[in-house]
């Protein structure tokens, strides 16, 4: 395993060792799917630095959907399902035909809420991560749709990937959406803030957060500070940015909203 860099900024993200990144449906699936490519780009240039990185992925159902003929997402837990199986594949297909420019190998792994909670599971989704990073391939991570229940699934890859961030006692978390920052309130609304930094245990009182809009994925700005709770608390930093700013902020350019960690 890499030796763990204590990360106070976002000045620090350059010098990371272990980088999880999660990227959302809406950015990489139907008329975003071109993003897949400079994600990629980003990816491997912080993989070229000597990065372990983690690549967190929805988009499974989004990207099955147009398969199966579906013009929205399925509301049922079996179509969901269908368009998981279908899509994973082809998600999959298209990230490491683009890692294929790097000579960078992906590896799949499929997790279900279950996974994690099962200290025998977690024990083995822990060792198999670890084996594909010290073999220099890049996981792509993903909640595993097809068998999933209501009742177990994680609710939505910002806590996947925060619980992934602690499984692998990643460096830093960078949470990528639609939207460059966290806001006070919606974007779109009239006196909308940008937040530029979270306090380790800072409450964030006053602010509201809007639901997700793109109607292929699940999470919205409320489950980005969730996720970026449950990381911070358990000493990862936390980015929220856009899709289009990965690269920046893996470079660690002052972007985003910044979330401290608590110490480890």
């Amino acid at each position: 395993m890499a030796q763990a860099v204590q990360v106070r900024g976002r000045g620090d993200i350059a010098a990371a060792r272990r980088v999880v990144v999660k990227v959302g449906s809406s950015s990489i699936s139907g008329d975003n799917a071109g993003q897949i490519e400079p994600l990629v780009d980003a990816l491997a240039r912080a993989f070229g630095r000597g990065v372990e990185v983690i690549l967190v992925s929805s988009g499974a159902i989004a990207t099955g959907m147009p398969h199966l003929r579906l013009d929205s997402r399925p509301t049922d837990l079996a179509t969901q399902q269908a368009a998981a199986a279908v899509g994973q594949n082809v998600l999959i297909y298209r990230y490491q035909d683009s890692l294929r420019r790097y000579d960078i190998v992906a590896g799949q792994v499929l997790l279900t809420a279950g996974d994690l909670e099962n200290p025998t599971h977690r024990s083995n989704a822990e060792r198999a991560m670890e084996r594909l990073l010290s073999l220099r391939i890049l996981p792509i991570v993903n909640e595993n749709d097809t068998v999933a229940t209501h009742e177990i699934r994680f609710g939505d890859n910002d806590r996947l990937a925060a619980l992934v961030s602690q499984l692998v006692r990643a460096d830093v978390l960078v949470l990528l959406s639609d939207v460059d920052a966290l806001y006070t309130k919606p974007p779109s609304e009239p006196g909308a803030q940008r937040i530029d930094n979270v306090a380790a245990g800072e409450q964030l009182e006053g602010v509201s957060f809007g639901e997700s809009a793109s109607g292929v994925g699940t999470g919205g700005a409320a489950t980005k500070v969730s996720a970026a709770r449950l990381a911070a608390d358990a000493g990862t930093a936390v980015l929220v940015t856009a899709t289009a700013l990965v690269e920046q902020a893996l470079e660690g350019a002052p972007i985003g909203t910044w979330f401290e960690p608590q110490p480890r």
